[in-house]
């Protein structure tokens, strides 16, 4: 038996679903908008979410590339938005598969076996940047000095980051060029609840800047894109 997540605003729909899929013993659990499914995303992990992008709050888009910051899970993804461009983004931010509505329950739940039948990856944040003389590797949770080291090792201090300040890089650094905004950046880092403080990301920019930039004052990758959000530029 699996646990299905079924993120979608409509109530009979979700209704429908949920009798269809406990028809066939799977454990189903339902959230109207983001920022519950989020919460309940990450409260039990569930083994596959199918996801309207069409929600009330945050963009359908905007909950698949925050969950992809920590989580691995499957996504089908149910909208009314047939144009090419609106399933490129949603595969981009990382659906597992795409389908359009109205559709058939039968090829739904045939879609939903495929998904369920792939090995869940455990999620392994990847990468690594490069701030003047220092690197910052994701995947060992380490900032090393690397310019001169080899001569002299001890003169530099060294950096250490708050599990915050490394959740608020992971996001930024895991999208290098790319615009993520202050509402992806809320989500990714601080979950459902939080929409309204971007002073956080102010304050914990700052330090990231101060600790990382070899000119805070004048960041060459930390970038803020004002009120749109923020960038790395490797």
């Amino acid at each position: 038996m699996s646990r299905i997540l079924i993120v979608d605003d409509e109530p009979r729909l979700l209704r429908a679903l949920q009798i269809a899929l406990q028809a066939l013993r799977h454990s189903v659990v339902t959230a109207a908008n983001g920022p519950d499914a989020l919460d309940e995303a990450a409260g039990t992990p569930p083994d596959a979410i199918i996801l309207d992008l069409g929600l009330p709050g945050p963009d359908g888009i905007d909950i698949l590339r925050a969950l992809r910051v920590w989580s691995t899970v499957p996504v089908i993804v149910l909208s009314g938005r047939t144009g090419e461009q609106e399933k490129i983004a949603a595969l981009d931010a990382g659906a597992d598969d795409y389908l359009t509505k109205p559709f058939s329950m039968n090829e739904l739940l045939a879609r939903l076996r495929v998904v369920l039948r792939r090995p869940l990856a455990e999620p392994t944040p990847g990468g690594s940047a490069v701030f003047g003389d220092y690197t910052v590797d994701l995947a060992g949770c380490t900032v090393r000095w690397t310019h001169g080291a080899a001569h002299d090792p001890g003169e530099r201090p060294a950096v250490r980051l708050s599990p915050t300040e490394w959740r608020m890089l992971t996001v930024l650094i895991q999208h290098p060029g790319r615009l993520v905004t202050a509402q992806q950046i809320l989500l990714s880092v601080w979950g459902p609840g939080h929409d309204d403080k971007t002073n956080y990301l102010r304050v914990y920019l700052a330090a990231l800047r101060r600790k990382l930039e070899p000119d805070p004052a004048h960041p060459r990758h930390l970038i803020t894109e004002p009120g749109m959000g923020y960038r790395f530029e490797p």
